[in-house]
């Protein structure tokens, strides 16, 4: 079965009952039992629910994984993960990290004596010598948030396997669309299933995606004891968005690719970051391990910052707020917005500068978002 074909059809069994072809939303807290402990495989919603198991169906299918398990949100996911840690384990991660990954490491987790130390996964030799570390995990973002870059997963995770450490990947940016990373080697998958998964920015949700049997035992308990579970409705929404994922996906490659190199030949550009131009510096690793290159795309323009700012909230089109991977486009300052709990000192050592604006693609007509773009650029530039 292909992907579109499972996007709609894995975990969506029309209902038994009814036979409704959209299966009910199970807005349940909890459920009768024959006698105690004796039930049809669901006891109380914080641990499981219908619409958990279907959705957790769908998107273990599509990563081609063998387990699933949904959280209320990406970083509840992430929570469930570190929590399968230990006092004094190091986890490292690439330099250039989604800011609120980086506060629960270094405010929440830290606190527990979990520690995050930050590397440059694009340098395999600085990744080896890295192991002599003792790390438990590494965590990768590839493409990465914001400077979209990319990381040889393949060749990572038989350096971690070699040392007996594992692997998580962040693949929200890609999705399973564009790139599978459990067929190259990882422990496990993250995804925000809030942005590219749903689309269509009415909801909040994470999953973790596995082959291995004991992290889904205790990403399960995670869930369960902590209280990461998601609520039913929002499962039933990402199960409806999943549905028109590849076509969605198709659109945003298309469109950001259009307005990447439409920015790359403005004057008023100085860098635009997206892993589908040639000149991206890790193009061909790309191409190599994605078969599509995503919606997001980061440019640095040649503004001050007051122009820079100015310039992201006139945009008509371009809505300016935090996510991303909706079906409507989105505009983001990273380094005041999703990553300012990032240091400056911090974010400028690993290259994110002020002037780095994050461009959500949506799947609007490219012709009208290159003529707002147009249109905004020139505002700032012939302003008094």
């Amino acid at each position: 079965m292909r992907f579109s074909t499972k996007a709609i059809h894995v975990g969506q069994n029309p209902d038994k009952t009814t036979g409704a072809i959209i299966p009910p939303i199970y807005l349940t807290s909890t459920y009768v039992q024959e006698a105690p402990n004796q039930h049809n495989g669901y006891d109380y919603t914080r641990a499981g629910n219908p619409n958990y198991t279907n959705l957790e169906q769908t998107l273990a299918s599509l990563e081609e994984g063998a387990y699933a398990t949904v959280f209320s949100s990406g970083l509840g996911a992430i929570t469930a993960l570190i929590s399968i840690l230990k006092k004094d384990d190091l986890v490292l991660a690439g330099n250039d990290l989604y800011g609120g990954t980086f506060r629960l490491f270094n405010n929440i987790f830290s606190n527990f004596g979990v520690n995050l130390k930050i590397i440059d996964t694009q340098n395999i030799q600085e990744v080896e010598n890295s192991m002599k570390l003792k790390p438990k995990a590494i965590f990768l973002e590839t493409p990465s948030n914001p400077l979209l870059k990319i990381t040889d997963i393949q060749t990572i995770n038989k350096i971690a396997k070699k040392y007996y450490v594992l692997t998580f990947v962040d693949n929200t940016f890609a999705t399973p669309y564009f790139q599978k990373p459990l067929n190259l080697g990882a422990d496990a998958i993250i995804h925000s299933t809030t942005k590219y998964i749903g689309g269509h920015s009415d909801i909040i949700g994470g999953v973790v995606i596995t082959n291995n049997e004991k992290i889904k035992e205790k990403i399960d308990f995670a869930r369960k004891a902590i209280g990461l579970n998601p609520s039913p409705f929002d499962c039933w929404l990402i199960s409806r968005g999943i549905k028109t994922l590849a076509l969605r996906m198709e659109k945003h490659f298309q469109n950001a690719f259009k307005i990447a190199k439409f920015l790359e030949s403005h004057k008023k550009v100085k860098k635009v970051h997206y892993p589908g131009l040639p000149s991206h510096s890790q193009h061909q690793l790309a191409k190599k391990q994605m078969n599509g290159f995503g919606g997001i795309v980061s440019v640095e323009f040649d503004l001050t910052l007051e122009q820079t700012k100015k310039l992201i909230s006139n945009f008509k089109l371009f809505s300016l707020a935090e996510s991303l991977g909706g079906v409507e486009s989105l505009v983001d300052h990273p380094a005041s917005m999703t990553h300012a709990s990032i240091s400056k000192e911090e974010r400028e050592k690993n290259g994110l500068k002020d002037s780095l604006i994050r461009f959500s693609i949506g799947i609007e007509d490219e012709k009208d978002l290159i003529e707002d773009l147009c249109e905004g650029i020139d505002q700032i530039i012939f302003s008094k």
